[in-house]
């Protein structure tokens, strides 16, 4: 708690959040992990990182429409911030596969500068998104969902690059199919020179898989190294590399500054700038579950999203892109001996010497190369078993909702993709809930339900909440009896909304005038204070509102009076002090 009068400081924290800032480095060092005997194991996980996410970042860029040095400052910037302002202690952050389809369509119609600014805009939201506790909405979104538009993703990211893997003509077109249809008519004309430097890398990368003594080479850098010194030595005339695709990368950093535009180009990158922090809420907050799993920690997705958000703000002031948790880094640096932050700094450490030292020799890097890289990206991030297993397995609503969601994203749009995939699931859901709900027949002794003398009481039972999807159900169950008398049971009903209440409301009304007396029985607190606001209680006749069964069954039986009075005198009361907790008396 903070003391009255704090300082200026202390006010801030207080505004902000003081468990959110600087959670991860606050995380290790009540964990005593920045002490010198930690240094040598995170130290090593980062080297061993950083050389990891060289090609990767560098190929992320490109294939985001942007230069690859863009890659690398976002991946220098994010590295550092995340792994110190994040929500977990291992969390590696930098330009993602995922990101791709969006940028390169914010870049083809906005600009390099228009991707920053709604980069910076994107950070923000995340930075609100964090503040706001909403770190914990993000789990809601279904995994047929999630698994359709990842696995759609690395199917997009996979055909943009069989242009640079092939040695194709420029592509045309915006949408995937026509996209598509022209590289297929086009690959009788591929480059043999860059096809064979796109299969040859694409088998380096994968060779430490195969090969025990290479298995602690990463796969991409294999293939990096050894393509761009064999074109550094043959200097092949037709291959598209880095340096006569975009020039020679500058040595360091660039200065902060502004990504450019006015407040006019804002309110049109409003949806692309959501896009992307919804995008890379739900990509960091994976990432950091993974390595919850991997490293026994436990992420605090809050802090999460503020540190990613963060992130992104400072990326784009110094030339970077947008930003989140790399899944495939982050177990990699895990895997490495990575126990705290201090191996994601020393990420970025490697980066920044990097561009300080070997920006000239990146000139050779064929294009092919990288191709090879996100080919091999966009096979894990498909998870094609993981679809393939649900597809097969799951419930079949689910596997159409994956399928669908991955359709949409390859053939329409990521965010209608994502968009259509939660209402649809949550229709199900709500189908399901609704079939759920059980307004039965309750078995009362043949001398109440069928007396020799006095009225005909029959009983029916809520089994399930209450809600707009029940109300068919409750009205079949109301217009199919009868009998002089009908009790209908709420003890089993644990919530009600004003759709089913209204509904209630008129059966009731419809039954008196059928002449049909009914008593309602064993609802809550809650839900009779809600019946009370409605005016449903004050409908009922006296005597028609019990605590239970067995009181109604005696009130049909003896037209006990006391009923509405009494009733809405209690729920009254229940409204009043059931927040507290406190048990509400029953009305007699």
């Amino acid at each position: 708690m903070f003391r009255r009068g704090g300082t200026s400081a202390e006010f801030g924290m207080r505004i902000i959040g003081r468990d959110i800032m600087l959670f991860a480095a606050r995380e290790a060092l009540k964990a005593g992990l920045w002490s010198p005997r930690h240094w040598a194991g995170n130290i090593a996980a980062g080297v061993i990182v950083g050389v990891v996410a060289l090609p990767l970042a560098m190929a992320f860029a490109i294939a985001s429409g942007v230069k690859p040095e863009q890659g690398l400052y976002t991946a220098i910037v994010a590295g550092v911030v995340v792994s110190l302002f994040g929500g977990s202690r291992v969390q590696i952050a930098g330009p993602t596969g995922a990101f791709i389809v969006i940028l390169s369509g914010i870049v083809a119609e906005h600009g390099v500068a228009g991707l920053q600014l709604a980069t910076l805009m994107a950070g923000l939201m995340l930075c609100a998104f964090g503040l706001a506790r909403l770190g914990g909405v993000i789990r809601y979104i279904p995994l047929p969902v999630i698994l359709g538009f990842t696995a759609g993703i690395g199917i997009i990211i996979w055909v943009g690059q069989w242009q640079a893997f092939f040695g194709l003509p420029a592509v045309p077109g915006h949408f995937f199919h026509e996209k598509l249809w022209f590289l297929l008519r086009n690959l009788p004309r591929l480059d043999p020179v860059t096809t064979a430097f796109g299969f040859g890398s694409l088998a380096l990368v994968l060779l430490p898989r195969r090969v025990r003594i290479l298995q602690r080479v990463p796969g991409p850098l294999l293939a990096l190294v050894a393509a761009t010194v064999l074109q550094g030595v043959a200097q092949f005339p037709h291959l598209a590399t880095i340096g006569s695709t975009f020039g020679d990368l500058p040595r360091g950093l660039p200065l902060p500054h502004w990504p450019g535009g006015g407040l006019d180009r804002i309110v049109p990158l409003i949806g692309p700038a959501f896009t992307i922090a919804l995008l890379g809420a739900i990509e960091s907050l994976l990432s950091a579950v993974v390595a919850d799993g991997m490293a026994g920690t436990r992420h605090d997705s809050n802090a999460e999203l503020f540190g990613q958000g963060l992130a992104n703000v400072l990326s784009p002031l110094f030339g970077g892109i947008a930003a989140t948790g790399a899944i495939a880094r982050t177990a990699t640096s895990i895997r490495s001996g990575g126990t705290a932050p201090l191996a994601g700094v020393v990420h970025a450490v490697v980066l920044a010497l990097v561009l300080l030292a070997f920006a000239p020799l990146a000139r050779n890097i064929p294009l092919a190369t990288l191709a090879a890289i996100l080919f091999v990206v966009a096979w894990n991030m498909s998870e094609a078993h993981r679809v393939v297993r649900l597809v097969r397995h799951a419930p079949r609503a689910d596997a159409v909702i994956l399928c669908l969601t991955l359709l949409l994203t390859v053939f329409a749009d990521l965010v209608v993709a994502v968009n259509i995939g939660i209402v649809l699931s949550v229709l199900h859901f709500l189908r399901r809930m609704a079939s759920s709900v059980d307004v039965a027949p309750v078995t009362l002794p043949d001398a109440v339900s069928a007396p020799a003398a006095g009225p005909r009481v029959r009983a029916l039972r809520v089994r399930g909440p209450l809600f707009f999807a029940a109300v068919e159900s409750l009205r079949a169950a109301f217009r199919g009896e009868h009998a002089a008398v009908l009790i209908l049971c709420l003890e089993q009903a644990p919530f009600a909304d004003a759709t089913a209440l209204q509904a209630l409301d008129d059966e009731i009304a419809a039954a008196h005038g059928r002449g049909v007396r009914v008593i309602l029985c064993g609802a809550d607190p809650r839900i009779r204070a809600k019946l009370h606001r409605m005016g449903t209680l004050s409908r009922l006749g006296a005597g028609d509102f019990q605590p239970d069964l067995a009181a109604a069954l005696s009130a049909a039986q003896a037209g006990t009076p006391g009923g509405a009075e009494a009733a809405a005198e209690s729920a009254q009361d229940g409204a009043g002090r059931g927040a507290a907790g406190r048990t509400v008396p029953a009305p007699a």
